[in-house]
């Protein structure tokens, strides 16, 4: 009985200061969730996809072919140090996910996005953050009508051995490809995974073999082994503030 709790314990020590982007912030387990506008503070903006339905499976080499160029290295600063992170698009009008720690503390107005083109854009509006689901929702800077390549999300969470698919960046190295499993749900919207991942991986995708976004890739249960354990939140975390098309 000792030994479980014992585990217990460290699972959660790890999942709290291990996470894959501005990996020097400690995280607070704190009840926050906002909205709020960069460019106008009283402005709301609803957010409008596709949840869609299980189609055909899908290899990995067609999932990353379809998806790569929806997602995106994250640049951001402190006014001393610059951070990188992950994020991808969830609707075609720029509307984006990202980690929450991957933004936490730095400038607002001082983040670049870096699509897989090269093109370099600014946050236009934070529409929703949550600290305690780590997750953040903005929306990219653009011309208007400008269209982005963009992930439909999972109406149904993965079960545990459904195959997953990971693009983002770690440590810089632009959007890399991994695969694996769920390997467990830790927590209702937690999962560990067997997919790759490493510091710079933070906000980047979780992808289903159907070409749906499943998870935000976070971080990993670091305790100093070579264990493959990694974990990513659901994106359930992200549904309550997502219009649904019908």
């Amino acid at each position: 009985m000792k030994r479980s709790v014992l585990c217990i314990f460290m699972i959660a020590f790890f999942v709290l200061f291990s996470s894959c982007g501005n990996s020097g912030r400690k995280h607070k387990k704190e009840k926050t969730v906002e909205k709020t506008s960069i460019v106008n503070k009283k402005k709301k903006m609803d957010i409008d996809l596709n949840l869609s339905s299980k189609t055909k499976v899908m290899s990995g080499t067609e999932i990353f072919k379809r998806y790569n160029s929806a997602v995106f290295m994250i640049f951001t600063s402190d006014g001393y140090h610059t951070f990188q992170g992950s994020g991808f698009f969830i609707s075609s009008d720029g509307i984006a996910v990202s980690n929450y720690h991957v933004f936490k503390g730095t400038s607002i107005g001082l983040e670049t996005i870096k699509l897989s083109s090269g093109e370099q854009l600014n946050v236009e509006d934070i529409i929703v953050k949550s600290e305690d689901n780590d997750f953040i929702i903005f929306k990219v800077a653009t011309k208007e009508g400008k269209q982005f390549n963009y992930i439909p999300v999972a109406s149904k969470s993965p079960s545990v051995g459904d195959k997953v698919y990971a693009i983002g960046s770690p440590r810089g190295l632009e959007n890399t490809f991994s695969s694996g499993e769920v390997s467990q749900w830790r927590d209702e919207n937690l999962m560990q995974i067997s997919a790759l991942i490493d510091h710079g991986s933070s906000g980047g995708v979780l992808i289903n073999e159907y070409g749906e976004v499943v998870g935000i890739t976070s971080g990993t249960f670091y305790d100093g082994s070579q264990a493959n354990l990694n974990y990513a939140w659901s994106i359930d975390v992200i549904k309550p503030y997502v219009t649904k098309n019908h």
